[in-house]
């Protein structure tokens, strides 16, 4: 399996869980007016692989993922309806929150 980045923060309220593709890292997506920057600050943590972030995400009330390895394994796994992704400069992008 593919290593991907992930950075788990938690507080008060949330379990917040950000994870991207391992050559994203650092890059910036551009799509029409949109522009989505794949920051060390919030996606770069360990270099994982998707088995340690399911364990995260069964806990998280706020994930966000990007990347054709993140995405499709958050897919597969059945954390993220294949509906609910935009693509980023051809980037799968998925996002959601748990109330």
């Amino acid at each position: 399996m593919l290593s991907v980045y992930m950075r788990v923060r938690a507080t008060h309220d949330h379990l917040l869980v950000s994870i991207c593709d391992e050559d994203l890292l650092g890059r910036t997506l551009v799509e029409g007016n949109l522009k989505f920057k794949v920051s060390e600050e919030f996606y770069g943590g360990e270099l994982v692989d998707m088995k340690k972030c399911f364990v995260q995400l069964k806990d998280a009330t706020i994930a966000n993922m990007i990347g054709q390895t993140t995405v499709k394994a958050a897919i597969d796994a059945g954390f993220v309806h294949e509906s609910a992704v935009i693509y980023i400069e051809g980037h799968p992008h998925a996002q959601w929150v748990r109330l």
